[in-house]
């Protein structure tokens, strides 16, 4: 092989991961019916119970510190929270988009603190 065809190629891939690479790496965005990286039928049905009886220490265990809503979602607005999860299980996107506003967490659009950064 010639150094052109080599170019070529690596090129190829580095074009190809950049496109890929962004829609690995986004985050949930409030779609129940998306599943995430971390999904497992275990941790979803303990994820469900600790939304529906509303404890907020079962949920920050199973979320473990990771993601931006660790940093939002607290004791004192868990209920909120756990209201726009509701919600968004009925299909009323729009009230549970809302509410995850108000609490700060942006949405699709990049006007939530921290949209594409590591904050």
């Amino acid at each position: 092989m010639n150094k052109t065809s080599i170019l070529l190629g690596l090129t190829a891939l580095v074009i190809g991961g950049a496109a890929i690479a962004p829609q690995a790496v986004l985050a949930y965005r409030g779609d129940p019916a998306v599943k995430g990286p971390n999904y497992t039928e275990e941790r979803h049905t303990a994820m469900e119970k600790a939304f529906e009886t509303k404890d907020y220490n079962a949920w920050k265990n199973l979320m473990q510190e990771k993601g931006r809503v660790t940093q939002v979602v607290n004791k004192d607005n868990f209920v909120k929270f756990a209201q726009a999860h509701e919600l968004a299980e009925q299909g009323k996107t729009e009230e549970a988009n809302k509410i995850r506003t108000e609490l700060g967490l942006g949405l699709h659009n990049g006007t939530g603190m921290g949209y594409g950064r590591n904050r």
